[in-house]
């Protein structure tokens, strides 16, 4: 098994897709390293990309043609302004010349150089295979990638694997799955989220760890903020109003603000009545996923598509629960829940393409339940019972997005995963885990299997349930 950080599992990138568009961007700057070192890189004139099975199937809607590009041009998804990224792509399209790791102009004609293969590779659902050529038209290096979920990137040798696999050993408490990791919360009488910030203290500093923390939050809050004050339409050709305004709007916030920090307290001294929890929550949800669905910048959590999930969770404790709470709770959430979710990844797959939306909503579900119940009080066991009961109702959840855009219905689908996860999280709080009758680690065991024999049009592929069913003219 391989050794999966907190800070693999919640990566700030670009949406619509962590792995249709931030595995695919990933990938070509990953290819842009190799080139340099097989000294091929100033002898090339143009290159092929050859997408593959879903990434093909959806990769229009996903903007993986886009990634792809972006990825070759040297652009950085966790910096780029996201404004600029529209002339980038517009000027690659009108010159049909891509300017290689923003260094050396090559020719590069998208409509014929990006070639969508319906066929799937036998490794992975998301397979892409990067091809250069020399002015002869000779083949200068060849590389093919996979998209594996959360934006990871592997090679079918899995050489990435073998690399966590030496890191792991460093690790204090090295866990795959949640039995031995509950083993070590007992055997050192810590909390979950102190064991995994031991481990997380073998790969960094304490200050480099406090530092990504507060990185991601800021981005987290920031995409809230700006879904929630963003009026219109989502880019893609369905025509999708963005809810999160006006459902913010008809919150009627009072205590004015001028950013998003002065916002989260404006909402603090806000009406806290059940009706409102549940439109808060999925307005914080919604708001993500609306950011994300126009190519806005987002945390994977553990993926695009499911990046609403815990930052709503989160900011449902900030807001609701502790008005106190501060960095040191954001932390511990986000700890529990990056390493939640990397059991899932070990044991199972964050992949829809490889396990439908139970791998991406289901999971997301699943880590922002089990840290939610542990800032809440719960125990190690309760936190286990709180992720697996997220998980158990998501099985068998389908990926069937319409017109192969992160849109409909997956950006409904957050907030109805936020929603669980705190009702996961409450139901966990009020069970004694001596009654439990399904551990987590089976719950695990019963998605991957599940996964394993659902129809591959149900995975992502935009060839069956809603995908069909709704045709773009209904919308």
């Amino acid at each position: 098994m391989e050794c999966i950080s907190v800070f693999d599992m919640l990566k700030i990138g670009v949406g619509p897709s962590s792995s249709h568009t931030l595995g695919p961007w990933r990938a070509g700057e990953r290819w842009i390293y190799e080139l340099k070192s097989e000294d091929v890189f100033s002898s090339i004139d143009h290159v092929k990309i050859d997408l593959y099975g879903s990434l093909s199937l959806t990769g229009k809607g996903h903007a993986t043609d886009l990634a792809t590009m972006l990825g070759l041009n040297g652009s950085d998804p966790e910096s780029i302004p996201t404004d600029t990224m529209d002339s980038i792509i517009a000027s690659i399209k009108s010159t049909h010349t891509l300017i290689l790791n923003n260094e050396r102009a090559i020719n590069f004609n998208p409509e014929t150089d990006i070639v969508y293969n319906k066929s799937f590779l036998p490794f992975h659902a998301n397979g892409m295979c990067f091809t250069a050529f020399n002015a002869q038209n000779e083949v200068l290096h060849q590389s093919t990638f996979y998209s594996i979920g959360g934006g990871f990137v592997v090679k079918e040798e899995r050489t990435v694997d073998k690399e966590k696999k030496e890191l792991k050993k460093d690790f204090p408490f090295p866990v795959d799955k949640a039995t031995e990791l509950l083993a070590f919360c007992i055997a050192e009488n810590k909390s979950i989220s102190e064991i995994v910030l031991e481990n997380e203290r073998s790969l960094r500093s304490d200050e480099e760890i406090d530092f990504e923390f507060n990185r991601i939050w800021d981005t987290m809050l920031e995409c809230m903020f700006l879904g929630c004050h963003t009026e219109g339409h989502l880019p893609g050709g369905l025509n999708v109003r963005r809810r999160a305004f006006d459902m913010h709007k008809n919150l009627n916030i009072e205590v004015p603000y001028v950013n998003a920090t002065e916002w989260m307290h404006s909402i603090r001294q806000s009406e806290v009545k059940f009706r409102q929890i549940l439109k808060w929550v999925s307005c914080f949800a919604l708001s993500v996923n609306e950011v994300n669905a126009s190519l806005g910048r987002v945390v994977t959590a553990p993926t695009n598509g499911s990046a609403g999930v815990i930052p709503s969770v989160l900011m449902y404790y900030l807001v609701i629960e502790d008005h106190n709470a501060g960095f040191k709770e954001i932390k511990q959430f986000l700890l529990v829940a990056g390493e939640i979710g990397s059991i899932f990844k070990k044991g199972a797959t964050i992949s829809a393409a490889m396990g439908g939306c139970q791998a991406e909503i289901g999971v997301s579900s699943a880590m922002a339940a089990a840290a939610l119940c542990e800032l809440l009080g719960g125990s190690p066991e309760q936190v286990m019972i709180a992720a697996e009961i997220a998980m158990e109702h998501h099985l068998g959840l389908t990926c069937d997005p319409i017109g192969g855009l992160v849109q409909i219905p997956c950006i409904e689908r957050n907030s109805m995963g936020a929603i669980k996860a705190i009702n996961a999280a409450e139901l966990a709080l009020e069970t004694d885990p001596k009654n439990v009758k399904v551990p987590l680690d089976k719950v695990v065991d019963t998605m991957w299997e599940t996964a394993k024999d659902m129809n591959t049009k149900y995975k992502e592929t935009s060839e069956g349930g809603l995908a069909v069913r709704v045709n773009l003219s209904d919308c």
